[in-house]
């Protein structure tokens, strides 16, 4: 069974998430010419956890994620992954890394096969092998069906779990996920967010999950908040609303931030 499938069996956890964050990030900054877009950003993941990176659009998060996947060159600061620098060990630390971008970037004319075979191939891993990955990944999911389907016919729900699973199929023990329900319905974003966090605690994979969602936050969760390049809190969820003596998270983001925070039409809590 997938497990991106619904009903997918739970599958042993890792039992080696030690003392090692699965990423750490100290003093990073970034600038955009004489704009600063990160400050002195400075964080850790747990290994097995779902961490929450939390700030309204504008706030860094994409920057981060370009500087952690090497699209950007990190020219102040240090970002280790699993242990190993990113500038020093990188073909070590991106092994390890899954990433799904907030832009889509299958090719809408390739099949979900070719998607995953070609990318597959870029980590070396052979077509046989490939082949029984995504089998494991979407066995009991009807992309499984699907497979020699063309990208464009899938609904955004549908691409997004196919980037999830792309980015699993070299089995890293890290995620990054940016914004990854932007333009979805409310039952596509609550699948995606169910099916990420099924992840991280049968796989015991580690999860960076950048939003401005409020809602796809929950209690049992870390989070960052990062607003204007900095990062104004960082810790479990009711850590960082008693240290704003607010009693949600919804509170506490907004004092920290000095944003107003609303409920959209969909139920979401946006800044």
């Amino acid at each position: 069974m997938s497990i991106l499938a619904p009903d997918a069996p739970a599958a042993p956890r890792l039992s080696d998430a030690g003392a090692v964050p699965a990423l750490e990030v100290a003093g990073v900054s970034h600038a955009y010419g004489t704009r600063r877009a990160l400050d002195a950003v400075s964080f850790r993941v747990p290994q097995g956890s779902f961490t929450a990176l939390l700030g309204p659009n504008g706030a860094g998060k994409s920057t981060l994620f370009a500087l952690v996947t090497r699209l950007f060159n990190t020219r102040a600061g240090t970002i280790r992954i699993l242990g190993h620098e990113l500038s020093k060990r990188p073909s070590e630390a991106l092994r390890r890394l899954g990433v799904v971008f907030q832009a889509r970037t299958l090719d809408l004319d390739l099949s979900i096969r070719q998607n995953l075979l070609y990318h597959a191939s870029l980590h070396g891993i052979a077509k046989r092998t490939a082949e029984a990955r995504i089998a494991e990944l979407l066995s009991g999911s009807e992309l499984f069906e699907r497979l020699s389907d063309k990208a464009r016919h899938l609904s955004g729900g549908q691409l997004r779990r196919v980037e999830i699973a792309r980015a699993l199929l070299h089995r890293p023990r890290l995620i990054l996920l940016d914004e990854p329900t932007v333009g979805l319905d409310i039952r596509a974003r609550a699948e995606i967010v169910r099916e990420v966090r099924r992840l991280v605690a049968d796989e015991g994979v580690s999860v960076l999950w950048a939003t401005h969602l409020i809602d796809e936050i929950d209690a049992s969760d870390r989070v960052v908040v990062l607003h204007h390049g900095r990062v104004l809190a960082d810790g479990l969820v009711a850590e960082v609303a008693d240290a704003e003596s607010a009693d949600t998270l919804q509170a506490a983001f907004a004092r920290l931030t000095e944003l107003g925070v609303e409920r959209r039409g969909d139920g979401a809590w946006v800044p």
